[in-house]
Order: C-alpha cells, then sequence, then structure tokens
C-alpha cells in the first residue's frame, strides 16, 4: 500500500510517521508514505499556492493548477488500484467501512487542504471528497493522518496481532468493543474498590466470549 500525501506542510508527518506501528509497517515494507510538497508545483518566486477568492470573501482559497500538477505527476506513479482524495466538510464520512475498502487499493493519492478553502475545481480531478467529522480542522494534514492509521491497521502483517483487527471497535458493523481489563484484579481509590468481572478470570473461554459478545456496545448515531 502506498500513501502519497501532497501538502503545503510536509513536516507535520515528521514524528507522526517515525513511531510506533506506522513506523514498524514501512519498515516491514506493508506500506510505503511519499509526501510532497505542493510548493514545488508552483512557477513563481515566492512559491504561492493560495490567492483571494473572485467575488470577495473572508481569507484566502488554494490554487486549482498547482494541485492540479502535484495530481498529474504524483498519479503517473501509481498503478490502476488507486483513489485520488480531497478531504473538505462537504466529503463523505470517514468510517471503518470506508476503511475497508480503501485497504484493498495500491495507491491513495491525499490532498491536504489549507486556508479558507480549495478552488472548486480540483474536484474535476479527484476521485473522492471526504470528511473525517462536522468539524473544523485547519488543514487536511490530521485527517491524513487519521486515513493512513485506519487503513494501515488493516493491512494483513501490520498489526502484531491479526486478531486485534477483527475485535476493534466498529469492526463489528453497529457495535463497539467490549470493556477491558488488566491487572490489578482489585483496584482501590479511596475507600471503594474496582474489581475485574470474575467471568473474566474464570478461565472459560466459552463464557468469556459469551460475556464479551453481551458486553459489546451497540453504537450511537
Amino acid at each position: 500500500m502506498n500513501f502519497h500525501i501532497i501538502t503545503i506542510f510536509p513536516h507535520i508527518f515528521d514524528s507522526y510517521c517515525n513511531e510506533s506501528i506506522v513506523k514498524r509497517a514501512q519498515e516491514a515494507d506493508k506500506i510505503n508514505i511519499k509526501i510532497y510538497d505542493l510548493r514545488d508545483w508552483t512557477e513563481d518566486k515566492h512559491q504561492k499556492v493560495d490567492d483571494s477568492p473572485f467575488g470577495g470573501g473572508e481569507g484566502m482559497v488554494m490554487k486549482v493548477d498547482p494541485i492540479y500538477k502535484a495530481v498529474r505527476d504524483v498519479k503517473n506513479k501509481t498503478g490502476k488500484k488507486r483513489k485520488i482524495v480531497l478531504f473538505s466538510a462537504q466529503g463523505e464520512k470517514w468510517n471503518q467501512a470506508r476503511a475497508q475498502e480503501y485497504s484493498d487499493l495500491q495507491d491513495i493519492i491525499l490532498i491536504c487542504g489549507r486556508y479558507e478553502d480549495v478552488d472548486a475545481r480540483v474536484a474535476n480531478f479527484i476521485d473522492e471528497e471526504v470528511s473525517i467529522g462536522d468539524y473544523i480542522l485547519t488543514g487536511g494534514e490530521i485527517p491524513a493522518m487519521v486515513v493512513i492509521d485506519s487503513v494501515s491497521r488493516l493491512i494483513p502483517g501490520v498489526l502484531g496481532n491479526e486478531d486485534s483487527g477483527i475485535s476493534d471497535s466498529h469492526s463489528r458493523n453497529g457495535y463497539l468493543k467490549y470493556p477491558q481489563y488488566t491487572r490489578p484484579r482489585v483496584f482501590k481509590a479511596g475507600n471503594k474498590k474496582y474489581t475485574v468481572p470474575p467471568v473474566l478470570v474464570s478461565g472459560d473461554h466459552k463464557k468469556v466470549d459469551e460475556w464479551r459478545r453481551k458486553n459489546s456496545k451497540e453504537k450511537k448515531d
């Protein structure tokens, strides 16, 4: 799986890409993360990627021409099983089912917007607009990390324990993961004791499985 990130702040990804599961997945050649600086596709000496909106209004709008050129060139490095994604407020909501769909791709190109908006003509050169939630972020870099993380977990060999992805929240449609406990069996806080459900330390795997199914929380919309 190859993730191609187009951004004007490439160093935002330095720490994220070099820690934890994402780092190990790259070292094992399960995923590749390639980051492109959008300013490399500008032609003026100031490397300008934005301008004021036609018709007036607040803020600045990202220009269509550098994004088009970047997508064109990056697309030439990809295979046929790919998606070109722009993060936007009006995009399709990101969820586990979409992550599963994306995990079957060969290449994903992620365009990280900034400023007030992106020139609407960019929509002609992408496959899909995606939103990670009904709130405003400064740019598309955090959504890109969300997509990379959620998709990578579904690629065989990325997680140390392959069963982890199967039992994760949202893996069962409409349900969240059951409660988890670890040592100590009895935790004291002030005058109160908080104990682990007895069935989880019973050694009866059938009863444990039944308890976990029963206690999986139904997802609320």
